[in-house]
C-alpha cells in the first residue's frame, strides 16, 4: 500500500509542478512551486522504485496519469482546450499504461 501512496504523491507533486509552469508564465514566482514540485516528485518516484515497482510499470503509471491530470485541470483552470482529440490521445495512453501493468505480470507456472 505504501508504494502506490508514494506513486499517488509523486503525481500530485508533477501536477502542481507541471500546472506551477504554466502559472510561472504570469507570475514569475511560481518557479519555486515548479522546482519543489518537481523535486519532490522524482524523490516520492525513487523511493517508489525502492519499494519493489518496475520502472516501466512506475514511469507508466505516473507519466499516463500525470497527463490526464494536467490537461483536465489547465483547462479548467487555465481554460486551454479540451477537445475530442485530446481525450481520445488520453484514453489511448491509460490503455497503454494498462498493457504495461498486465505484460509485466509473472507468468503463472504451468502444471
Amino acid at each position: 500500500m505504501r508504494k502506490w501512496m508514494l506513486l499517488a504523491a509523486a503525481i500530485v507533486s508533477e501536477v502542481a509542478a507541471t500546472l506551477s509552469l504554466r502559472a510561472s508564465q504570469d507570475h514569475s514566482a511560481w518557479i519555486i512551486a515548479v522546482v519543489a514540485g518537481y523535486a519532490i516528485a522524482f524523490a516520492m518516484l525513487t523511493l517508489v522504485l525502492r519499494d519493489g515497482v518496475s520502472v516501466g510499470v512506475t514511469y507508466g503509471i505516473w507519466g499516463a496519469t500525470g497527463t490526464a491530470l494536467t490537461a483536465v485541470l489547465a483547462a479548467l483552470i487555465f481554460h486551454d482546450p479540451f477537445t475530442w482529440p485530446i481525450a481520445f490521445g488520453i484514453a489511448l495512453i491509460i490503455a497503454g499504461v494498462l498493457f504495461i501493468q498486465l505484460g509485466s505480470q509473472p507468468k503463472a507456472p504451468t502444471p
